[in-house]
């Protein structure tokens, strides 16, 4: 009689899951190709800064006395700390908004890790704001005669600038999404603060012409030490004198953007809801 032995077969290994990082950068790029989708986001984003460097620059073109600038120049240099901070406003904005109509409360339920969907926001943020800038140099050189910088050392100073404030913005617009009570008032509650900071940081008005009370709030807030750095970077030594101290302080600007970064990731930790108010 001939015995048979029943073999079983091994279990196939675990298919190895992707990492954090790497699904991550697959949400960076779908977030990024549903933001480019939407045709009338994309024209607003971009169309509003350039309207409002053109404007600005061509009615106040002004020499500035005994520095080789002029005000248009000052302009390039705060638009572009400008929309180096609208993580700010629009991640504050649109994760209000997907926590309203329910989105983060469904990625909860998919096996996304909750770091990935950040990641992705984080990394969408630092394409629009780096295309936004790359725009604004454009036309600050062609129409209004910027100079780029020709040294190495100028180029990684906007590098180090533009990341720490991109991620410290960013990370402030993550934690302030909790603020609106719903998607609906998150424009009203998340753009006003935005506009006041631009006014006070050296965007639209130098800070050399700001009252001391308004110049000491807006210190506290990294606005002000981005656009301080960027003029350091396009203005050179000669946009120095326009600074209240006479000097860019670029050790401080690093010291504080680093500090927002830090600060920004502790407030997202203590202040961010998966769910909306309704949901409990």
């Amino acid at each position: 009689m001939t015995q048979t032995t029943a073999r079983t077969s091994a279990p196939a290994p675990a298919a190895k899951q992707p990492s954090a990082i790497r699904l991550g950068l697959s949400r960076a790029a779908f977030e990024t190709k549903m933001f480019f989708r939407e045709k009338d986001a994309v024209i607003f984003t971009f169309a509003f800064p350039i309207v409002l460097l053109v404007i600005f620059g061509s009615i106040f073109a002004d020499d500035l006395e005994g520095t080789g600038l002029n005000v248009s120049q000052l302009y390039v240099a705060g638009l572009i700390g400008s929309a180096a901070m609208t993580g700010f406003q629009n991640l504050g904005i649109g994760i209000a908004v997907d926590r309203d109509d329910g989105t983060l409360k469904r990625l909860l339920g998919t096996p996304l890790p909750r770091t990935s969907y950040f990641i992705g926001k984080a990394l969408n943020t630092l394409v629009v704001s780096f295309f936004q800038v790359v725009i604004l140099l454009a036309i600050g050189v062609t129409l209004f005669g910027l100079k780029l910088p020709s040294e190495v050392s100028a180029w990684l100073t906007f590098v180090w600038v533009f990341v720490l404030g991109v991620i410290g913005s960013s990370l402030l617009g993550i934690a302030v999404s909790s603020l609106p009570r719903s998607g609906k008032s998150a424009s009203a509650v998340i753009a006003m603060p935005f506009v006041v900071l631009q006014f006070i940081s050296g965007v639209f008005i130098p800070v050399s012409q700001l009252p001391a009370w308004l110049a000491n709030i807006a210190s506290f807030f990294p606005l002000k030490w981005m656009c301080q750095g960027f003029r350091s970077v396009f203005l050179g030594d000669a946009g120095a004198t326009l600074e209240l101290t006479k000097s860019y302080e670029l050790d401080r600007v690093a010291l504080i953007l680093g500090a927002w970064v830090v600060g920004g990731l502790v407030l997202c930790l203590v202040t961010f809801r998966w769910k909306s108010r309704r949901d409990g």
